[in-house]
């Protein structure tokens, strides 16, 4: 069943009506830009009776018509916001996990809508952001926190005993399932095979901790959205993947997501963990962040042509892959030249 604001407004009257036992109305519900893997709709909520009782800003995050491997399931990325939120990670609240797929024709949460802007093009051509890159490595801190074993977090699973040689083969396996060959892809894994560093310490990682994936408001971090590939890996994943040349939205000066420098970003981070960043490491980490792009966009490009869901924005998606083809071969030859 397709979603639209009617289907939203009368399931959600119905469904939260029942669960607070009084009576709800629901209204301005609209679509919220982005979400080629999940949807976002915004709303507000009125609620006459319960623990509830009074006007709510919110958003439905629900799953897009088909979704890509290792992104997780909304009851997951729900226990994820959760933890994070209890682990003082800014994240928007959240409010209510429903599984009952009758209910909008698919599963969903309600979480606290949260002021700011998350667009990464308008992000790095702000000028009044002087302590932001500072704010997101101690929020990262924060979020690297959170270790295994983990009682809410069972879901994750076991840690990787070594986090780079599993994405690795994780990256190298989507590739295979592709039906076109990409030769530099591939030689960026072998790269990536043969200049790995040694396993360090398993955290809980965001690993899409980037800007576009963050809120930002009056100059300062709001929110960290999209916890949906988040898992246990190597903290440096993170790191190199916020400082990755893909994510600077043009704005390649700022080393640290377009919006401030590296150096700003590792001492936040340094200051909140007690960790001393490995630069060298952190290298290993943005190639390995092109590849991983490179290849969740020809994943992305596949739904398209595939027919299994039919999307501009997929289809666009395929256009990134030679600029990221470029930046590996840039990143790796010099090394071994």
């Amino acid at each position: 069943m397709g979603l639209d604001a009617a289907t939203i407004t009368d399931g959600l009257t119905d469904y939260l009506s029942e669960r607070t036992g009084g009576e709800v109305a629901v209204s301005g519900v609209h679509k919220l830009s982005g979400g080629a893997i999940q949807e976002n709709w915004a709303l507000d909520v009125v609620m006459q009776q319960g623990d509830w009782a009074g006007e709510h800003h919110l958003v439905l995050r629900c799953d897009a018509a088909s979704a890509v491997a290792t992104s997780h399931s909304r009851a997951d990325e729900f226990a994820l916001l959760k933890a994070a939120h209890d682990a003082g990670v800014i994240v928007p609240m959240p409010c209510i996990l429903c599984d009952d797929e009758r209910v909008l024709g698919r599963r969903f949460f309600l979480m606290h809508r949260v002021g700011g802007i998350a667009a990464g093009h308008k992000l790095a051509r702000l000028t009044d952001i002087s302590g932001l890159a500072g704010e997101l490595g101690e929020n990262l801190a924060h979020i690297h926190s959170l270790k295994p074993p983990h009682e809410d977090l069972a879901f994750l699973g076991e840690p990787p005993d070594n986090p780079s040689t599993a994405a690795i083969a994780m990256y190298r396996g989507y590739l295979d399932e592709l039906d076109v060959a990409h030769p530099v892809i591939e030689w960026g894994l072998r790269w990536l095979e043969t200049n790995a560093p040694a396993p360090s310490d398993v955290v809980l990682c965001h690993r899409d901790y980037r800007t576009g994936n963050y809120m930002v408001e009056d100059g300062h971090l709001s929110a960290v959205l999209d916890w949906e590939f988040a898992g246990w890996s190597d903290p440096l994943e993170d790191i190199g993947w916020l400082c990755a040349k893909c994510w600077r939205f043009g704005a390649n000066d700022r080393e640290a997501g377009g919006i401030g420098s590296r150096e700003d970003f590792y001492a936040g981070y340094e200051a909140a963990s007690g960790r001393t960043i490995d630069r060298d490491s952190v290298y290993f980490w943005e190639v390995m962040a092109h590849v991983r792009w490179a290849v969740i966009a020809c994943q992305q490009a596949a739904r398209h042509v595939s027919g299994e869901e039919r999307s501009l924005e997929l289809a666009l998606t395929a256009h990134v892959v030679p600029e990221l083809e470029l930046e590996i071969l840039n990143m790796t030859e010099p090394l071994n030249a």
